[in-house]
């Protein structure tokens, strides 16, 4: 306990001595002013809207793309263009396609 005994009494004295200073320049000396904080402003980055949910379309008995393209309010051109790999003339019943 000895071999604590001097260091900690040398905090306690050195802790003591900053809070004294601090506090009697608080009351005698000039006013303590808060210290300036300089806040940059930040730039400006316009938020990338998410990316829009993929939806898909089953395909039942007797439709085609402008049947699909009428039931989903979207055009041939955007399923076709959503579907590269599907022939327009060719659909198979219970196929999936991409209609957004």
């Amino acid at each position: 306990m000895r071999l604590y005994a001097a260091p900690a009494a040398f905090l306690l004295v050195v802790t003591a001595a900053v809070l004294g200073i601090h506090y009697g320049l608080q009351r005698h000396g000039a006013p303590v002013k808060p210290h300036a904080v300089v806040v940059h402003p930040a730039k400006l980055v316009h938020a990338r809207k998410p990316p829009p949910l993929k939806s898909f379309y089953v395909v039942q008995r007797g439709d085609s793309f402008s049947v699909i393209a009428a039931k989903t309010h979207t055009s041939v051109a955007g399923l076709e263009r959503l579907n590269p790999g599907v022939g327009t003339t060719a659909l198979r019943v219970g196929e999936r396609i991409r209609v957004k």
